[in-house]
């Protein structure tokens, strides 16, 4: 460290860069290295990265072309979003005949849990790995949607694969992950730049 960075008080003054470098070093569980307040704080941030993306992609979904949408809906197994044909596919491997309905609470959960989760990872891994914040969180949000909606998805027939659905819904998709990064990024930075 340099002598400019040392106040005349003689205490350190941090650039945000060094914060975000050394945060990796905060509460963590001695014995696994992991940090406990990141995993918690990633995931608050992906749960509010989810809300945030809804509003987005709500809005582009109901301002599209009827007819993209209607090849969208075919396009769905069971014609339901990924996050209820998850619920109804298990609903189905234990026995249950009859699908829940869309929107149910399991479904809802479900979605929420494919925000948290990463982000709880997203929280742990961001200031190890600088790279993952590239773009603000968009590089986040992209790897979101090419492993969990383009490739997961289908492979576990939750989805159909990419080449079913209109260019728009791709588009949708891209732009509210893109969203959902962002939004996650940016509520862990600010969390890290009060709390260092």
């Amino acid at each position: 460290m340099t002598e400019s960075n040392q106040s005349e008080s003689g205490n350190v003054a941090v650039s945000g860069e060094e914060r975000a470098a050394t945060s990796s070093n905060s509460p963590t569980d001695s014995s696994s290295g992991i940090g406990a307040a990141d995993l918690m704080l990633g995931a608050a941030a992906g749960a509010v990265g989810v809300w945030v993306m809804d509003r987005v992609g709500w809005f582009m979904y109901s301002n599209e072309d009827p007819a993209a949408l209607q090849q969208e809906y075919h396009a769905r197994p069971g014609s339901v979003d990924v996050a209820h044909a998850a619920v109804q596919k298990v609903a189905m491997l234990m026995g249950h005949t009859r699908p829940p309905e869309q929107p149910n609470a399991a479904g809802i959960a479900v979605h929420y849990a494919l925000g948290v989760l990463p982000g709880a990872l997203y929280g742990v891994l961001r200031n190890r790995v600088p790279a993952l914040r590239a773009g603000g969180g968009a590089a986040y949000g992209l790897a979101l949607f090419a492993v969990m909606d383009e490739t997961v998805a289908p492979l576990l027939g939750i989805a159909s694969g990419p080449t079913s659905y209109p260019w728009q819904a791709h588009a949708r998709g891209l732009i509210a992950h893109l969203v959902l990064g962002v939004t996650t990024e940016t509520l862990l930075r600010v969390v890290n730049n009060r709390t260092l």
